[in-house]
């Protein structure tokens, strides 16, 4: 079990290495869910970079990855003036969007965490939904939730 500090980071590590390693096939919506809960401990670009690599089952899902797409989407929203939005999770449904918004650091970097979340409506926007930066779940649960 992993209970200690640092274990579920790799717990993470260690599913994804075994998903790999055995060739496990996992769905859309599974990636994304399992892509949230990297982000949430800290990890995402350690365990998103081999998720993606991992075979996908085939099925129609909910949810599609973006991860690693180079388009930075703006949407002329003044809360979100000055923010780079990366796109991260589309509802393959309704075309809406999850971003992170991060600012750039001063080497030319993105921030390590986002300050927000948002939900676009789609990849131009609009914004539908901020998000805290520590509310990857719940800004998941609503680009579910919304029709």
């Amino acid at each position: 079990m992993c209970w200690a500090v640092g274990e579920q980071e790799a717990g993470l590590d260690y599913l994804v290495d075994a998903l790999l390693r055995h060739r496990v096939r996992i769905g859309e919506d599974t990636r994304a869910e399992i892509a949230v809960v990297a982000e949430g401990w800290g990890v995402r670009e350690a365990v998103t970079r081999r998720l993606v690599e991992c075979p996908g089952d085939g099925l129609p899902a909910e949810l599609e990855l973006v991860e690693g797409a180079d388009t930075v989407v703006g949407v002329g929203d003044p809360a979100l003036d000055g923010f780079l939005l990366i796109p991260w999770i589309r509802s393959t449904g309704s075309g809406r969007l999850l971003v992170r918004a991060h600012v750039e650091e001063p080497w030319g970097d993105l921030s390590l965490i986002p300050e927000y979340y948002g939900v676009l409506a789609s990849g131009q926007g609009p914004v539908l939904r901020l998000f805290e930066s520590f509310s990857a779940r719940e800004a998941l649960e609503e680009l579910r939730r919304l029709p």
